[in-house]
């Protein structure tokens, strides 16, 4: 990542720093839209001054580098957390509430990392969230369309959720063969769909995204 890169992306850090905020976290979600897993969140605690690992947009960055990043932001965060819901909470309660339950499970694991590491509670003063509001949080929700690749906290957590969430698919890939998790990770590809019209719905397939699939429903 460029100079010019870390500065852009550290722009609502800095503004908040200005302003007098001393911690903030990121919020962001990975697996909204496969057909299989769970939804997984991932949420992190910075000090508002930093300093901040050199994380972008989960979707920009090879394997390798989100890898690498992880662990970065492990060392480095306040404290860290990933909320999951299941395949069965998104066909009970829908895609988008599954995501808030995930979210916050997410925030209430970093808050309770980030006290472990400390000894006492560190409580941000604003969670910058990547697009969506969720409700049931007590902390203030800065909400950021496109936030992944706009504010280097909330690519800190899409970073924790995708690199948490891939290694599932990639262990549900030894646990139901011939289906490809490790390959396109549940989403909705040719190879997927022939796969499940070849072997059926596996337990851990979303049903409610299934719905065409009249036979398998």
């Amino acid at each position: 990542m460029t100079d010019e890169r870390f500065f852009e992306i550290t722009k609502y850090e800095r503004e908040l720093q200005g302003k007098g905020v001393r911690i903030i976290a990121g919020l962001d979600e990975a697996g909204r839209g496969p057909l299989a897993g769970p939804v997984a969140a991932g949420c992190v605690i910075f000090a508002c001054e930093g300093p901040f690992p050199r994380a972008d947009d989960s979707k920009k960055l090879s394997e390798k580098q989100r890898e690498k990043l992880y662990d970065d932001i492990k060392a480095g965060a306040l404290g860290w957390g990933v909320g999951l819901a299941d395949n069965s909470e998104i066909d009970e309660v829908n895609i988008l509430n599954a995501t808030y339950r995930a979210m916050r499970r997410a925030v209430d694991a970093a808050l309770a990392d980030a006290k472990e590491k400390a000894g006492i509670d560190i409580l941000p003063e604003i969670i910058l969230v990547d697009h969506v509001h969720v409700p049931g949080l007590a902390i203030d929700q800065l909400s950021i369309t496109h936030g992944d690749a706009l504010s280097v906290t909330i690519g800190s957590a899409s970073i924790m959720a995708k690199v948490t969430r891939d290694r599932m698919m990639n262990e549900y890939d030894a646990v139901y063969p011939g289906y490809g998790f490790a390959k396109h990770k549940g989403y909705g590809t040719k190879a997927h769909y022939d796969a499940i019209n070849a072997l059926g719905v596996s337990p851990i397939h979303r049903r409610s995204f299934l719905k065409n699939l009249k036979d398998h429903a």
